[in-house]
Order: C-alpha cells, then sequence, then structure tokens
C-alpha cells in the first residue's frame, strides 16, 4: 500500500490513507471508486471532491503514470524557451529510394542511409547548420539556430552544394551511386522548444518554412537545389540562380516563385557579390551633369 499512500501525499490527502487501506483499496481500485463509494466511506463533500478531482486529473487517464505532483519529474514544456526566429531550413532525402529499397536487402538499404546521414551531418556542421531531424531517407536541418550568423542563408546553400556534390561519391556497397534532392526556404519559424526525451529529444521547428523547403526539395530534380525567393534575395550575387518561375506546391494556395542554384558565382566575396548588384542596378540610368 506504500504506492497509494505517497501518491496521496502527493496530492495533500495523505489523511485518507488509513481509511482506504481497512478497505483494501490500492491504486487500481482507487480509479474505479464513484462518488457514492466515497461517500460510503463517510468522506466530506470537501475531501470527496479534491480526491474524485485527483482521481479524474491522474489515474482515470489511459496513458498516466502513478505518481503524484510533487514527484521528481519534470511537467510538460509547452512553448517553453522557443522563440519567434527567422531560419534558413534546408530539407534534403534521396532520390530513387523507393526504387532502391524494394531491391535491396534491409540490412543495405541500412548501410547506404547511415553513409548518406554521416555524410549529411558532416557538411551541414561544418557550414555552421544543426540536424534538426532524421526520418527515413529525409533529413531536416536549421541555420541560425541557436547562434545566428549574418550569413546563414549562404551557409545553407554551401551545405546544399556540397551535400549534392559529395552524396554521389559514396560508394557504400561499390556499385550504386546514389542521388540526392534538395529544398531551402527562409522565414520565420517557432524554434526551440523540446521534444521527445533523452535519445530521442530533439529541437521542434514550427511553421510554413519547413513545410515549404520540404515541397521545393520534393520538386528538385536529382543532385538538383531549389530554393525560395526569401533565401535567393539573402545570397543574391553569391551563386548562380535560375529563376524556374511560379510553381503549384502542395499545401500552398498561391504559386510560389523558386529559384534553383547551379553553383557559387564568380563573386569572391559578400562585399564583390553586393558592389556587383549595386552596379547592376543603376548599369541602365543615364546620370548627366553640366560643367
Amino acid at each position: 500500500m506504500s504506492d497509494i499512500v505517497a501518491w496521496l501525499d502527493g496530492w495533500g490527502l495523505g489523511q485518507l490513507a488509513s481509511r482506504l487501506a481497512d478497505q483494501d483499496i490500492d491504486l487500481h481500485t482507487l480509479r474505479h471508486l464513484t462518488d457514492d463509494d466515497l461517500k460510503e466511506l463517510g468522506l466530506t463533500i470537501g475531501l470527496r471532491r479534491r480526491l474524485m478531482h485527483a482521481i479524474e486529473e491522474e489515474l482515470r487517464r489511459p496513458t498516466a503514470e502513478l505518481a503524484s505532483p510533487a514527484a521528481d519529474k519534470p511537467a510538460a514544456r509547452a512553448n517553453q524557451g522557443a522563440e519567434r526566429r527567422q531560419l534558413t531550413i534546408l530539407f534534403s532525402d534521396l532520390a530513387a529510394s523507393t526504387e532502391l529499397a524494394s531491391r535491396l536487402d534491409p540490412e543495405e538499404m541500412g548501410v547506404l542511409l547511415r553513409a548518406y546521414q554521416a555524410c549529411c551531418t558532416t557538411v551541414i556542421e561544418h557550414n555552421g547548420g544543426q540536424i534538426t531531424r532524421f526520418s527515413g531517407d529525409g533529413m531536416l536541418a536549421h541555420f541560425c539556430y541557436p547562434q545566428a550568423h549574418e550569413d546563414d542563408a549562404e551557409r545553407a546553400v554551401r551545405a546544399a552544394l556540397g551535400i549534392v556534390h559529395d552524396v554521389p561519391r559514396l560508394r557504400p556497397l561499390g556499385d550504386i551511386v546514389l542521388s540526392v534532392r534538395v529544398g531551402i526556404a527562409t522565414g520565420q519559424v517557432l524554434v526551440g522548444e523540446l521534444i521527445g526525451e533523452g535519445a530521442s529529444e530533439q529541437i521542434d521547428v514550427v511553421g510554413e518554412t519547413p513545410n515549404l523547403a520540404a515541397r521545393l526539395q520534393a520538386q528538385a530534380p536529382a543532385n538538383g537545389i531549389f530554393i525560395s525567393a526569401g533565401t535567393r534575395r539573402l545570397i543574391e550575387g553569391l551563386f548562380n540562380c535560375v529563376n524556374l518561375g511560379a510553381m503549384h506546391l502542395k499545401g500552398f494556395p498561391l504559386p510560389v516563385v523558386v529559384w534553383r542554384v547551379h553553383g557559387e558565382s564568380a563573386a569572391k566575396s559578400r562585399f564583390d557579390a553586393l558592389h556587383a548588384h549595386a552596379v547592376t542596378l543603376w548599369s541602365g540610368v543615364t546620370v548627366s551633369s553640366a560643367c
């Protein structure tokens, strides 16, 4: 009966322990008690209400753990530590992974996935990003959290170029050539809330931006990198990009302008890229002066 004593103490109802013990009522039985049962035990209205509240709050929940509020257990963290941030999100996955999985032994497919994941992790971390989660052959990473840099969008695109360069060169099974698709988007998200516990604990990123990155990835060809207009504005002049026009993406009510990245530009620095862009803007303007 020690469990029920501790549970009652946690709810400030320790005075009921002996009365319940006299009736052979344990934690399992307690969850089935009715208000009439508590009346029969001679409890006052106040004690009945407090005990029924405790039972409803904890013991009758399908997934409840039999622990009191005073137990040494962290409370649920609803948005604890979460904050609004502008993040650049990178989403990648293996192209033709379904076809690969259909013809490979599960252990062989596992070898491919581990090699791909290790490659992505190395490239992302080298460029200052952080893996948000792996899901099968999909990988979500973010830049600008927890540490922000002025060139986070640039870092994300460089990471994408590294991934599409390195993954096809992996040979975990000798003769199978892997290819990858990448989508990148930049926008406001809610980031920082931890989901899961222990080894499965992950930083959650909530908002439209991760979904956009995933949709862009789904549209990209093998070893292609598609980026949003918001990301392109932040990297203008640093990379060779082609405007693919507006695309209808699943889940987005309006067409979305999509750009494809083909590689780095000739600009040697962010200053050179911005200067070249400024010259381009003024190239069509004629300035005259009187002497």
